[in-house]
């Protein structure tokens, strides 16, 4: 797909997480990095999706509800500004859930099964035939969250391009049907980093898994997971040649490290010989404590008033119930269910 810059005019980006852990590192490269980026030139909402959380964990609520502090907090630290972001709680903009009623009207099973990113995740997580409707049909639920908010900028990674391209075509349908021009479609914007893959050399980090670096994770944990990393299994000894390609701990310095020259020999010199797994995991080591000290001291001054957490949630949650309240009237409008409205 063809990038797109967000650099010559102000957009309106949708972006957000499941609140089901902490957020990592994968996190922080694919998306984080870039919303403090992009929040002072763009109009910027960012939605702690916890309605979608519960599709998979309908059974354990508390889970979420706690992860929504944490998933809070760690946005804070990386630096993302409540001033000139919209941070808010899926669930508390009862919006959502109505404009997801009446664009379910418009797709069909089938469209929903061929769907590539469901079909991977139903896989994951290995429901077979006991999918929950909701986890189902969260496609559209994204397609209101980008909707309401008028979105045109969803950044996104590659895998979750199919539900970028679901939203374009209820959103087309929509127009069509009711013969308007209400709802946007958005584009997606991919990050410039490759997905960082797990700890244990697998293509995808997972909190379940447990191959992932936490952005809360403390110094001890971070070494000691930074020691345990997936390398090359041909390089047993220093002297032997080493494999770059498809060694997490290159992938990781790839996305890390600042001195790309000097990284650059390193590689060189791992391919031909002549340098330890023990040196590069040192290298990287230095290089994530760099970036995530100081986002964890954010994180431990932020963590000494949770009321002030809430605060910004209650707050951010408020104005995007304004500005889905709008959106939600207008397709009502569109639809001639807007019974009580005075024309």
């Amino acid at each position: 797909m063809k990038r797109i810059s967000v650099k010559s005019e102000k957009h309106v980006i949708l972006t957000g997480d499941r609140p089901s852990g902490p957020l990592h590192l994968g996190h922080y490269v694919g998306s984080l990095r870039q919303r403090v980026e992009l929040q002072h030139k763009n109009k910027q909402f960012i939605i702690i999706a916890d309605a979608q959380a519960l599709t998979d964990n309908a059974e354990n609520p508390e889970k979420v509800r706690k992860n929504i502090f944490e998933v809070a907090l760690d946005y804070l630290a990386v630096g993302i500004d409540p001033a000139v972001t919209t941070i808010f709680i899926q669930s508390l903009v009862p919006e959502l859930a109505e404009l997801t009623m009446y664009y379910l009207n418009l797709v069909t099973i089938p469209r929903l099964q061929r769907n590539p990113t469901v079909k991977d995740e139903i896989k994951q997580r290995g429901f077979g035939t006991g999918i929950p409707v909701g986890f189902f049909a969260y496609p559209v639920s994204q397609a209101a969250d980008i909707t309401a908010f008028k979105a045109d900028i969803v950044p996104v990674g590659e895998d979750q391009l199919p539900m970028i391209e679901q939203t374009k075509e209820i959103v087309r349908s929509f127009n069509r049907i009711y013969n308007c021009f209400v709802l946007i479609e958005p584009k997606a914007l991919l990050s410039s980093v490759p997905r960082l893959p797990g700890t244990d050399g697998k293509g995808k980090m997972s909190k379940s898994l447990g191959n992932v670096i936490s952005l809360c994770d403390s110094a001890d944990e971070i070494c000691r997971k930074v020691k345990n990393m997936y390398t090359d299994p041909k390089h047993l000894r220093v002297e032997d040649p080493g494999t770059v390609e498809g060694n997490p701990v290159f992938a990781y310095l790839d996305a890390f490290d600042p001195d790309k020259n000097s990284l650059q020999e390193m590689k060189d010199q791992y391919r031909h010989g002549g340098l330890g797994d023990v040196v590069v995991k040192h290298r990287l080591l230095e290089v994530l404590l760099a970036e995530l000290d100081p986002i964890r001291a954010r994180r431990k001054e932020f963590t000494q008033d949770p009321a002030h957490i809430m605060r910004i949630l209650k707050e951010g949650t408020e104005a995007a119930r304004e500005v889905a309240s709008r959106t939600l009237a207008e397709v009502r409008e569109a639809m001639h269910i807007d019974y009580f409205v005075n024309k």
